[in-house]
């Protein structure tokens, strides 16, 4: 089944030609996007639809019909000067890093060889890792857990369940109907893994995950085959016995039903998994901040704070709720508030406002307002335009106020020494670099929807 590969934001020509997409390919993998829950407005949130061309947008991941494939990666300057193959390879290993980061999954990337990162998609890289780690945990044995039963039978076990018993057996008192306890492995977490086993099976093109898949499916064969819809997340319970199994389950809801969407019928009969990338990189950052700083008097929040900027002269009501990124807080005072912001920015040298958006400096005017925070930090990926290390890139100082804000960058391309490299920008104890005093116009004071 042919495979293209595109960065966010770039463009892959349809026709006839070597590296061109066919046109029939391009509108089968539009459709699909176009029901993606990611599609917005007629499916321009995925890919765009152009006239010669299929444009990728702010999205990464894999949309998949019956003949073709098409593989969306994020836009990480990796390894220069190296051919694509291996620049792919390389930033499909940094995005199932951030992946692994983001959801708190334990992922051995020196388990999958060089070769493989290069030659499979990301799809099939995830179902690998599934596969992987659905064997190394069945060798150990399935949970079980004790569930109620009903059976009747010639001899009393556990209790007699009465109203069963004077009505179906009424005439015939050789059979008792018994209702016990028995230790069983079909449980809903069973079942989700069985359910994502086949659903995987259906989609894999790889012949390798096809066959860790067969394998997986006779190890389940006893389990009940529920599709789906049917499945009772609700009903697993991740406790002490099980908690080894709490990765899986999360991989099984990424896989199968979180941000996972299936079409099927019509034109855009296919798959899509699809990420964010702004989500990702948010939630990424956060959770690298949050470790940098164990062991440390800062503490961090994800998506906390929660002030509004408005309230009802009548009622009291807020309105208008805000959600910082990241704040973080020494003995319970706000001294840091970061936004991460998942854009190229450009270097002062080329732009004096290095292309930053002024909404985004509204927002963190508001942040400043609100939180009363000394510090605040508009944070977007490092990339080689800005210069050869990551940094902070220019200090401002909000008018009228003590309140520095700064743009700065994170290298995701560069996993070495990252906690540290975060733990030396975040300690706000070092003596500040210079700033410049620059005029930011105020909020605007006139009504708005």
């Amino acid at each position: 089944m042919p495979a293209y590969t595109v960065r966010e934001w770039d463009s892959l020509s349809h026709g006839d030609g070597t590296g061109q997409i066919p046109e029939s390919f391009a509108d089968r993998l539009a459709a699909i996007a176009r029901v993606s829950a990611f599609a917005g407005r007629e499916g321009g949130g995925v890919v765009e639809r152009r006239r010669h061309s299929l444009r990728a947008r702010g999205v990464v991941g894999i949309l998949a019909a019956k003949d073709c494939s098409l593989e969306i990666l994020p836009k990480i300057d990796v390894v220069p000067g190296e051919n694509i193959s291996r620049q792919n390879a390389e930033t499909r290993k940094r995005l199932v890093h951030m992946l692994a980061v983001a959801l708190e999954l334990k992922i051995d990337l020196g388990a999958i060889t060089d070769i493989e990162w290069q030659r499979e998609t990301l799809l099939e890289i995830l179902i690998r890792i599934f596969c992987d780690k659905l064997t190394e945990a069945v060798r150990k044995g399935m949970p079980r857990r004790y569930t109620e039963q009903d059976d009747d039978l010639p001899m009393l076990r556990g209790r007699l369940n009465i109203t069963r018993q004077f009505t179906r057996h009424a005439i015939n008192p050789s059979r008792l109907a018994c209702r016990f306890d028995t230790l069983s492995e079909d449980i809903a977490l069973n079942r989700i893994m069985k359910a994502t086993i086949r659903h995987l099976f259906h989609i894999s093109k790889s012949p390798a995950n096809q066959q860790r898949l067969r394998e997986l499916a006779f190890v389940y064969s006893e389990i009940a085959d529920l599709p789906p819809a049917a499945l009772r997340w609700d009903e697993v319970v991740i406790d002490r016995t099980n908690r080894q199994w709490r990765e899986l389950f999360d991989m099984a809801k990424l896989l199968l039903s979180n941000r996972y969407q299936t079409t099927t019928g019509g034109p855009g009969e296919g798959t899509a998994l699809l990420f964010e990338m702004n989500a990702l990189f948010e939630e990424y950052v956060g959770r690298m901040i949050s470790r940098a700083l164990v062991g440390t008097d800062l503490s961090v929040s994800l998506q906390g704070g929660r002030l509004f900027c408005l309230s009802a002269e009548e009622t009291g009501r807020g309105l208008f709720q805000t959600k910082p990124d990241i704040i973080i807080r020494r003995a319970g005072a706000v001294v840091h508030l970061i936004d991460t912001k998942w854009k190229r920015i450009l270097s002062r040298i080329d732009h004096p406002k290095q292309g930053v958006s002024q909404s985004d400096v509204y927002q963190m005017m508001a942040y400043a307002q609100l939180y009363r925070a000394p510090r605040l930090t508009l944070l977007y990926p490092h990339h080689p335009g800005l210069g050869d290390e990551e940094a902070v890139h220019a200090r401002h100082k909000i008018t009228g106020h003590e309140t520095i804000l700064e743009t700065a960058s994170i290298d995701v391309a560069n996993g070495e020494r990252m906690l540290d490299r975060l733990r030396q920008f975040l300690m706000v104890g070092k003596p500040p670099e210079p700033y410049c005093s620059v005029e930011i116009p105020p909020l605007p004071t006139q009504d708005q929807d």
